[in-house]
């Protein structure tokens, strides 16, 4: 069925099964992309409606900011798949489907009665998706299979918090949850090059992503450090354990990450800065040479922002050496690129008298507009109308017609 949102997608059918973050981010970038997901809830709802924030007017408390950012472009239908009427319908909907994505803990769409074999049998094309903890093991069992985890659980499994923070200071989690949206993208390669496969084929599949290997796999370059040289990599701070300057900076107001470790920009940088002899120095004439001499590399640079504003720095170097400031939210608000960029959108939210702000997709296509954000759907808001598009009776002619 073609979603009302226009875009590449708009003839794929997505069963969304997911709740919290890592699957809702996921199936949030297939809606952007005009897919048509309808998310299916329990009669109680996603957890993350009740979780806010909440604009300080909204008495209705449908659902707050969180759930608003990550389910846009989606429709709700509430099935109770503990009953066998719930699990009836869902059947009706995936043999119209393209793709299911779910994210429970290994064993729970077994034991609901409602596996990937039972989905296949319904709908043998049918990409099914599933983003754990610890993977499933229909593509390999871990001893931690039955583990819960979130966000925090596999960044610190990662190594992520390991190498995130100030040397001889505790570990840091990022700020976002890396550990739900790194999962969610490979998850959303896996299923696209899954229904790429099962249009050319005739064949569905089963596509399964660990959260743990998801954020190892972003990790990438403390796995090949510790292979080829031994070391073991820890934290510290914004510097870079291979290239140099690459870091952030303190300024007269603030504060700028600069990044210069090719020899072209370090020699600019040495221009602006007014240290040119730095350029050909045998201490910081390369970037093996400055990453040596770090402390003296690094000393030579803040001395000249540290007696400069952000504003300034960011003019001076802006076009020639990689520089930013380190922006708050109400920087990236005023930010004339994320404007021109369109990377903040307007929804309409119940229960508020005016539009909320959340952060637009980031992919952007040439030959077309963009794609129209629909706010995120009340509970069950189209339970009666997805029902009847996808009753078994009815739902085949309907979907022909529509594609």
């Amino acid at each position: 069925m073609r979603s009302p949102a226009a875009g590449p997608l708009n003839d794929v059918v997505v069963i969304d099964l997911t709740t919290m973050l890592a699957g809702p981010f996921a199936t949030m970038v297939l809606g952007d992309l005009g897919a048509d997901v309808i998310k299916v809830e329990p009669p109680h709802g996603d957890f993350i409606r009740e979780q806010g924030p909440f604009a300080p007017d909204d008495e209705l408390r449908a659902f707050g900011g969180y759930f608003q950012s990550v389910n846009r472009n989606k429709r709700s239908v509430v099935l109770d798949l503990t009953a066998e009427e719930g699990r009836a319908s869902l059947l009706d909907l995936v043999a119209h489907a393209d793709v299911v994505v779910e994210n429970f803990r290994h064993g729970v769409m077994d034991r609901l009665g409602l596996s990937y074999e039972r989905l296949q049998e319904k709908n043998p094309h049918l990409v099914y998706a599933a983003i754990r903890g610890f993977g499933d093991e229909r593509t390999g069992s871990s001893p931690m299979r039955d583990w819960p985890a979130y966000d925090i659980t596999v960044q610190a499994l990662s190594g992520l918090m390991e190498i995130t923070g100030e040397p001889d200071r505790p570990p840091i989690k990022t700020g976002p949850g890396l550990g739900d949206t790194v999962p969610a993208l490979f998850a959303v390669i896996g299923l696209l090059s899954a229904v790429h496969r099962a249009r050319r084929d005739g064949v569905g599949g089963f596509v399964d992503v660990s959260m743990y290997d998801a954020m190892l796999a972003m990790c990438e370059r403390t796995v090949y450090q510790h292979s080829y040289t031994g070391d073991v990599p820890t934290r510290q701070g914004n510097s870079h354990p291979l290239l140099c300057p690459f870091d952030v900076v303190p300024a007269a107001d603030g504060w700028v990450s600069i990044a210069a470790p090719g020899n072209n920009h370090w020699q600019q940088l040495c221009a602006v800065i007014g240290r040119p002899e730095l350029a050909t120095d045998e201490r910081t004439r390369d970037n093996v040479s400055r990453l040596a001499n770090r402390d003296f590399t690094m000393s030579a640079v803040t001395a000249w922002t540290t007696t400069r504003t952000k504003e300034q720095i960011v003019e001076t170097l802006g076009g020639k050496v990689p520089v930013a400031p380190v922006n708050t939210v109400e920087d990236i608000y005023a930010d004339p690129h994320v404007r021109a960029r369109n990377m903040l959108v307007e929804v309409d939210h119940p229960g508020v008298s005016h539009p909320l702000t959340i952060a637009n997709s980031p992919i952007k296509f040439a030959d077309a507009p963009p794609t129209r954000v629909r706010r995120a759907p009340l509970l069950g808001e189209h339970t009666d109308e997805v029902l009847a598009q996808f009753d078994n009776t009815t739902a085949a002619f309907q979907l022909e017609e529509t594609r």
